[in-house]
């Protein structure tokens, strides 16, 4: 017996289905704030010094933001939602902005794809990060917002500068260097 067109229908659909939901996604959050990048390798005291010379600095720069560029979006953003603590209109658009940034960048399992063609993730930070700025711009807490993310991107580019990047091991460029694993059995 067949049943096309009929909509399948669950006879579990309660407070167990909803609790399993929310536990789905608060271990999606910590998996994506957590796990990509450890914030112990980022906050190492022990990797921080001066750089020698300035294309050293440039170097460290280009490499830490490329590897904690989600350490660093969330860095921002959270000195962001500090700044706008006594605004409350501007407060509620970067709330619902956010809840964009974890959708849509933070929490993703695959890649974006968009009128089948896939969008790179610094692209995603980026428009995001526009259309956050220009959303708060036009809830006249300008003076705030800009200092705030001057704030945070001293503070980003501080960090990047004094970071080393000896210590940092990426998994894909090891997968790649080292050749797919091989099984003996």
């Amino acid at each position: 017996m067949t049943s096309y067109g009929t909509i399948p229908t669950s006879s579990s659909a309660g407070p167990s289905a909803n609790l399993e939901y929310l536990s789905r996604a608060k271990e999606r959050i910590r998996e994506g704030l957590g796990a990509r990048r450890p914030w112990k390798l980022m906050l190492n005291i022990h990797s921080i010094n001066f750089p020698g010379s300035l294309p050293e600095a440039i170097s460290r720069v280009r490499t830490n933001l490329a590897y904690f560029r989600m350490n660093y979006a969330i860095i921002v953003l959270l000195i962001l939602f500090l700044s706008l603590l006594w605004h409350p209109v501007s407060l509620i658009v970067f709330l619902v902005m956010m809840a964009a940034w974890l959708f849509l960048y933070f929490l993703r399992d695959e890649p974006l794809v968009v009128f089948n063609r896939t969008i790179d993730d610094r692209v995603l930070l980026v428009v995001l990060g526009v259309l956050t700025i220009v959303f708060l711009l036009l809830t006249d807490a300008t003076a705030n917002i800009l200092v705030s993310l001057l704030i945070g991107a001293v503070v980003v580019l501080l960090h990047a500068c004094l970071r080393r990047t000896d210590d940092l091991y990426d998994e894909e460029s090891a997968a790649l260097m080292t050749g797919p694993p091989s099984s003996s059995s």
